[in-house]
């Protein structure tokens, strides 16, 4: 009886790391539909991102699908970047920990920030979605 009940904890930790092996499986394949009609996209823990044209669309992932959907414009954005903990910062000087996001401000003086696990990865997409963005 003493040995069962010390392989009890490990019980327990093997069906924990399953349900949540199981809920990102859902979360990964609920994202893998809803991303289907978009040119680029992109999936990590804090946002869903995709863009169609000048459109940018993202949203938290969640085992249901994509939640909390904000869609943006790019032809509306007057200045685009690279935010560290909500402050701009340049690509060349991108620090190796913080909250990364691009931060996009509008004409209209509204401003968005769409989060990123990665500031490599998040670099990458300001330079691309740079191209999109009509000079003024």
């Amino acid at each position: 009886m003493a040995r069962g009940l010390a392989w009890l904890p490990l019980l327990v930790l093997f069906f924990g790391l399953a349900w949540a092996g199981r809920n990102e499986y859902r979360k990964l394949e609920a994202y893998k539909e809803w991303a289907q009609p978009f040119e680029r996209a992109k999936y990590d823990i804090y946002a869903a991102l995709g863009q169609q044209g000048d459109v940018l669309t993202w949203g938290l992932p969640t085992r249901q699908g994509i939640v909390s959907v904000e869609t943006l414009n790019l032809t509306e954005v007057s200045q685009a970047g690279l935010e560290v903990n909500a402050q701009p910062v340049s690509s060349d000087e991108l620090p190796s920990k913080g909250k990364f996001s691009l931060g996009f401000t509008l004409e209209d003086g509204r401003h968005f920030s769409i989060p990123f696990t990665e500031g490599e990865m998040a670099c990458q997409w300001l330079d691309f979605l740079r191209t999109k963005i009509p000079t003024r």
